[in-house]
This record gives C-alpha cells, structure tokens and sequence, in this order.
C-alpha cells in the first residue's frame, strides 16, 4: 500500500550557513519514508523559488546563488507524494551573510601626552560582518587581550604612559568571521608633551626683559633726541 512520507530534513551541503556576496550554495532536502515518486519544492520566506520531482526517495538538491542580502532568508522545502495530503514540511535554514572587514582605524582623544599619564587607544572597523575580534600592538608584541564587539563600537583599552618605551608605534588588528580576513591599522605614536612649568617662568624673565627695555629706551628719548634736535637749530 503506498506509504505517508515523513517529514523532509533540509540541510546545506556545504555544511555551513556562512555565504558570502554571490556564492553558490546547495540544500538538500530528503524524506527518509514514504512512497515515491516524490514531489519537492523549495521556499523562501514561504514563496516558491523551486520544484524538483524524484523517481525514488533520494534527495532532491536545489543550487542557489547569494545574490543579495534578501538571499539569506529563512528557506523550507515540502515533500509530497499521493498519500500525503497537503504534503510535509521540513526544518527552516537561514544563512548569514558574511562581509570581508575594512582596514581599522586606530585613534586616540590626544597625541600627547606626559609620564605617568593615563590614555586611551579606540580601534574600530567601519564595515564588515560582526562580531569582529581586536588586538592591539606595541611594535610586534601584542598589547590586549582579543577584545570581541558584537556592535559596531571601537575597541578600547586603557594605558598607562610610564616610561620613554611607551612612546612607540601601536597598531591594531580586526578579523571576523570571513576566512582569512585580517587586517591592520594605521600606526599611531604618542608624542612627549611639553612641561609648561618649567618653560613658563623663562617666558615671562624674558617679558620683563623686553619690557625694561622698552621702558629704559622710552626714558631716554628726551636725553639724546630732544638735545640734538636743539643743537641742529
């Protein structure tokens, strides 16, 4: 007697939901019992994008292509075979669409700054998929642990200025989960701030100097000029 299918199973061959921007992907979709021929079609966010007819029960494949964000939705496919009234229904797939991370920008609010004070360095990368994972650098020796964003905010981490060392080169790095997709930042220095207490006082000796000057010169004007202009009369 002709048999009820079961419900189908969709799966994705590729055996991940990760795509990226026009990518080929394949889903399969197989009712284990049931008596054929079998009837399989495809939707996407419940409208049809396909049907495939299968003699027996071995699994009817629909190839795609990730065109567009709108290609990532949630997919189901339907089995049906002639006893089973309004058909079977499988699982629901969604892909995520996986974007390639731009180049970070590393900054801070100052680039100078004193020993022994305390700053900050933000890194951020403007595009691509989260959550994406930062790793800032001194030079080559990394500075932070991985410091995971699932927004899209700048990684921050808080320094201590101690030492002339601390004066060197900073990068950052961001990855994602795009395959091999890292890149690094701009290089960013702290620059030594300019002590004003010791530079201030030596300002102002040399306004006084000046000012004494003018003043002294101011005072002898009617001892030179006035004199010979008389004595030119």
């Amino acid at each position: 007697f002709p048999e009820m299918l079961s419900n189908p199973r969709l799966m994705s061959v590729q055996r991940t939901l990760n795509v990226v921007m026009n990518q080929n992907v394949s889903l399969s979709c197989h009712s284990d019992s049931g008596s054929p021929p079998v009837t399989y079609t495809l939707f996407k966010h419940n409208q049809k994008v396909s049907t495939l007819n299968r003699p027996d029960l071995t699994p009817a494949l629909f190839n795609l292509t990730i065109k567009s964000a709108g290609d990532v939705g949630e997919y189901k496919c339907k089995a049906e075979n002639k006893v089973s009234s309004g058909g079977k229904y499988s699982n629901s797939l969604n892909f995520t669409l996986i974007e390639p991370i731009s180049k970070p920008v590393l900054s801070s609010p100052t680039s100078q700054a004193k020993k022994g004070q305390n700053v900050t360095l933000s890194c951020l990368s403007e595009n691509g998929s989260l959550p994406i994972t930062y790793i800032f650098f001194k030079g080559k020796q990394n500075i932070s642990p991985p410091v995971k964003m699932h927004k899209r905010e700048a990684a921050v981490i808080f320094l201590c200025i101690s030492s002339s060392s601390d004066f060197g080169t900073y990068k950052c790095r961001a990855e994602n989960s795009f395959h091999n997709n890292t890149k690094y930042s701009n290089s960013f220095n702290f620059t030594l701030a300019e002590d004003r207490s010791h530079s201030q006082p030596l300002i102002i000796s040399l306004g006084l100097i000046l000012l004494l000057f003018i003043i002294g010169f101011a005072l002898a004007i009617p001892f030179f000029i006035i004199p010979s202009y008389k004595a030119s009369e």
